[in-house]
């Protein structure tokens, strides 16, 4: 029972290696540092500009509720066929 087991852990560990590249627990540490280095040059400072933008656009939500000004609506607006006089067809819409 326990080597069938074994032979179990042992294909799991072989695939998992094989996919990840993880080869031995040097190997995994490197892994390790990569992933640590990482996080700290790009996903951190992202995450921290994410939350600056963020917050300066709350500051301004506030300033522009304070001072009374509207929220400028900046979409582009549909043609309307009435008001632009569009001729489909043989007649005028």
């Amino acid at each position: 029972m326990s080597s069938a087991w074994g032979r179990k852990t042992a294909g799991f560990r072989r695939a998992f290696s094989e996919t990840l590249g993880f080869r031995g627990p040097k190997n995994i540490a490197a892994w390790g540092v990569a992933g640590v280095i990482a996080y700290a040059l790009w996903v951190r400072p992202e995450k921290q500009a994410r939350q600056e933008r963020e917050a300066a656009r709350e500051r301004a939500k506030q300033f522009a509720a304070q001072s009374g000004i509207a929220d400028v609506d900046k979409a582009r607006p549909y043609a309307d066929p009435q008001d632009t006089g569009l001729i489909k067809g043989g007649r005028r819409l």
